[in-house]
Order: C-alpha cells, then sequence, then structure tokens
C-alpha cells in the first residue's frame, strides 16, 4: 500500500494555484512555496522578505525546458546528462523564449521578478511530487512559479515542521510528505547557466553535477565560474 497518492494531490494542489492560490508543496529539495498568478507571487515575496534581487524558479520538466529555454547542443545535452543519465536535481538557467505562451500568460511584475536579462530558472527532476505537478502545469498551460518554503535567508526546510508560521499562514494547501531526500545537503537546488557554466548557488549535489560536467563535457571545477551571487 503506498503512504502517499502522489497524483491526487499534486491534481488539488495544481487546482488551488490555478484558481489564484498558494501552495506549499515538497521537492526532493526542500519544501517550496509556489503561486501561479501575480497577487499569490506578490504575497508569497513580501512574506518571506525576499530581497528584490532575488528571482523566482519556474515549475518544470524536460517538455517546458525544450519549449522555453533556447540552448545550444551542448546545453540541452548538459540538462540530459544530469537530470535524465544521471537523475539529479538541477536549477537550470538559460536564456528564454519571452514571447513564448507560458510566460505571454503573466503580468509584468511577475515577469520581472521570474526572469533576468531574458534568462529564466527552471527547476528540474526535482522528485515524484515535482514531476507530477509540473506535467500539468504543461498540459493546461499554466506557468507555477516559486521559492523555498521559508522567511529568506532562513535556510531550507525539509520538513513541514520547521516552516515558520507566517509562512505556512499564507497557503491555501499544505502537502506534507514528512523529510525530502536530499536533507543532509541543507540547501535547495544547485543553480547553473548551462550555457555559460556559470553557478549562480551552490546547492544539494553540487559536487555530484560538477562531476557530470567534468566526466562527459570536458569542463573542470576549476573552469566552472562562480558568481559573486553564490559566494
Amino acid at each position: 500500500m503506498d503512504l502517499f497518492d502522489v497524483e491526487r494531490d499534486a491534481r488539488k494542489a495544481f487546482d488551488v494555484l490555478k484558481a489564484g492560490g498558494i501552495a506549499i508543496v515538497p521537492n526532493d529539495i526542500g519544501y517550496s512555496i509556489l503561486g501561479g498568478s501575480g497577487p499569490a507571487l506578490r504575497r508569497i515575496f513580501d512574506t518571506k522578505g525576499r530581497a528584490p534581487s532575488k528571482l523566482n524558479a519556474m515549475v518544470g520538466n524536460r517538455e517546458i525546458h525544450r519549449e522555453l529555454h533556447l540552448c545550444s547542443q551542448r546545453g540541452r545535452e548538459i540538462v540530459q546528462a544530469i537530470t535524465e543519465d544521471y537523475d539529479l536535481p538541477l536549477g537550470c538557467i538559460a536564456p528564454c523564449r519571452m514571447d513564448h505562451p507560458l510566460l505571454r500568460k503573466l503580468d509584468r511584475d511577475t515577469v520581472a521578478a521570474s526572469t533576468r536579462d531574458d534568462t529564466i530558472v527552471i527547476l528540474m527532476n526535482a522528485g515524484r511530487f515535482h514531476a507530477a505537478i509540473t506535467r500539468l502545469s504543461f498540459e493546461e498551460g499554466y506557468p507555477l512559479f516559486g521559492s523555498s518554503a521559508n522567511r529568506s535567508l532562513s535556510g531550507t526546510k525539509f520538513k513541514v515542521e520547521d516552516i515558520e508560521p507566517e509562512i505556512k499562514e499564507i497557503a491555501d494547501i499544505i502537502i506534507d510528505r514528512g523529510l525530502q531526500k536530499y536533507h543532509p545537503y541543507r540547501a535547495s537546488s544547485t543553480l547553473i547557466n548551462v550555457e555559460t557554466l556559470e553557478v549562480l548557488r551552490v546547492g544539494s549535489c553540487y559536487e555530484n553535477i560538477c562531476y557530470v560536467i567534468e566526466r562527459h563535457f570536458g569542463v573542470t571545477m576549476t573552469t566552472c565560474r562562480l558568481s559573486a551571487a553564490s559566494r
């Protein structure tokens, strides 16, 4: 007997989000707080006390990545190697199609809070629940964005009971799946621009990801450029 009904819970959370609500959901790299509308995302941003320089990440999968990201052949191969061949989570950054229907549905403020210099972060391969809700997002053409379910700079939360009360209070639905997979890292996803190989954040599975890049694409750790934002 399965402890969790992934598809049912993903459907419940997605319906809340599609109606303009806010959801706290599980990912292998920690709990996220998501919204699909401008008002929901602004409320999340304000409650977290997030700095204006911090961006939302898009909930995505291979299909959304291929539709939105404008990648070179090498960039595509890097993403496939990390998220499919090695089955690792990745905050994938790349130039994006700003005219894509998924982005055209967003208001100006949401676009500004979710993109920078025509690039977008797409969280990929972050567990079974993430895969299920992302599939709904793609199939129904309703984009989802969010960030870690925490007060800004307070650390990623891997259990619902560790999430601050004020964050939980704004959620219309909370999907509690207990302790999440990559809790030993005590960090959210690693963020890498797969075109420039600039590391925007060192997070879960960073060493594994760099191993993949080194072994299969000939780029060593010393040539992965670490941005000031991740220091």
